[in-house]
């Protein structure tokens, strides 16, 4: 009688490009035979793929690891791996805080997960460091999303040096794959079933200049239009400063590329940006959204700020929620300045009242909320295309996005419908009403049959 597989669970935390480097230790983990159990819980190995890029994330991330390692000593759970960001970062002190972590990796040692995790299954206690451009980025993967749409990771790291992040110094230098890599692993996931890519890197727009000298994303994406199966891509992560006329022209003219940008501006006032290590000013910045509006008519767009920076003025703040009105993106998300360890913001003197960051987040989001709900509310009568995600049985009606919602960072649309659709369907919902900042509406079948029902009455 053969042993049962081993099974391993994953809990990934943070961003999309760490989800797709967890994707790639499964893919290697169910290649060498172990069973992948979707509840780790129910596990008996679980990797925590962890984010270390600000503080509630680390909070996050050792809670997390916490609770499996308690569920290790009721002896629910075999071996805890924690692996990621915050490994990478603070391997030295996970061990030392959490000794009962059976193995502790940085991210250069991901290639390695197999190795790593039979280790531990024989007993050893695992702490691997490894150069981080040992990091694969190439492979196979077994998603962990819903199966028709992928993150599509272009690049790695990142040389923007931003006076607040860490990632620099977790990730290291930026460092492109080429184009054909990347075009087979999206023909790849077209054949498994993928329909939607969201195209990621820690800056998208800087693609290619470090392999070929010159911005690629353009012509990546113009690769990727050509491919059978394929029905959205969309562009995540695009710094201001780097989007060419070329970009907006292919985002533009491709109908596969959808009409939304999501564009990191941090801040507008421009002794703030300076102080960030970002360029840019609030002027050149709107004059970058009416181009891009000009010529991508109805095009959605994103934008991520940080509220509380060092030495930001109550005029300084009040001249970023000012922008945020003129602006009126689609989507804003605002974070409180996050104080980190070895960053050069970390160190500045000036630092605002943490109360008061997280105050100042609260207000632009309220602002952007009020500017999300109006543009929502023009929405209503209009049928748009909505990718099925899944059935809601709390609010008992199905649930998905339009193209002008990304997915896991934006909002949803409910929609009741008399017939049951499939996961991954492409449909016209009727938008009717709204629930705080979602939409809801209706399978426009359902509304286009009861409109031929009574033109027959009639």
């Amino acid at each position: 009688m053969s042993e049962k597989p081993i099974k391993v669970g994953l809990v990934n935390l943070g961003c999309p490009k760490n989800q797709v480097d967890a994707e790639m230790m499964l893919d290697k983990l169910a290649n060498a035979g172990f069973q992948l159990e979707t509840e780790p819980g129910l596990a008996d190995v679980v990797i925590i793929n962890t984010c270390g890029f600000i503080t509630s994330a680390k909070e996050e991330a050792i809670e997390n690891i916490d609770e499996f390692l308690t569920l290790k000593k009721e002896g629910r759970i075999k071996k805890v791996v924690v692996t990621g960001c915050l490994a990478e970062r603070y391997l030295d002190d996970i061990a030392e805080n959490m000794p009962d972590a059976d193995v502790i990796a940085g991210i250069g040692c991901d290639g390695d997960i197999v190795e790593l995790v039979q280790k531990a299954l024989a007993g050893e206690t695992v702490r691997c460091k490894a150069p981080k451009d040992q990091l694969p980025l190439e492979g196979g993967r077994k998603l962990y999303s819903l199966p028709f749409f992928a993150y599509l990771k272009i690049a790695e790291g990142c040389d923007n040096c931003c006076a607040y992040c860490a990632i620099p110094s977790i990730r290291g230098r930026f460092r492109s794959r080429p184009i054909e890599n990347i075009v087979e692993e999206a023909k790849r996931l077209a054949a498994d079933g993928v329909t939607e890519l969201v195209v990621v890197a820690q800056d998208t727009t800087r693609y290619g200049l470090d392999l070929y000298g010159e911005y690629k994303l353009a012509e990546l994406l113009r690769e990727l239009c050509k491919i059978d199966g394929i029905r959205w891509i969309r562009t995540l992560y695009a710094y201001p400063e780097r989007i060419t006329d070329e970009l907006i022209d292919v985002i533009a003219s491709e109908e596969k590329l959808v009409k939304y940008l999501d564009i990191p501006m941090q801040h507008c006032d421009p002794d703030i940006l300076k102080a960030m290590n970002r360029p840019g000013s609030g002027k050149e910045y709107k004059a970058l959204i009416r181009k891009i509006r000009e010529k991508i008519p109805g095009v959605v767009l994103r934008t991520s700020l940080i509220a509380g920076f060092p030495g930001e003025t109550k005029d300084q703040f009040k001249k970023l929620a000012q922008f945020v009105r003129d602006i009126r993106f689609d989507h804003v998300g605002c974070f409180p300045y996050s104080e980190e360890e070895g960053t050069k913001a970390g160190a500045m003197e000036n630092q605002v009242d943490p109360d008061e960051r997280v105050r100042r987040a609260e207000i632009i989001e309220q602002e952007q909320d009020n500017i999300t709900i109006a543009k929502a509310e023009k929405r209503l009568g209009s049928a748009v295309t909505v990718v099925v995600e899944g059935w809601d049985k709390y609010a008992e009606c199905y649930y998905g996005r339009s193209a002008a919602e990304a997915p896991e960072i934006d909002g949803k649309i409910f929609f009741t419908s008399s017939r049951r659709p499939y996961m991954g369907e492409y449909l016209q919902v009727r938008l009717t009403d709204m629930m705080d900042i979602d939409l809801l509406g209706e399978n426009a079948e359902d509304s286009e049959a009861e409109g031929l029902a009574g033109e027959t009455e009639a």
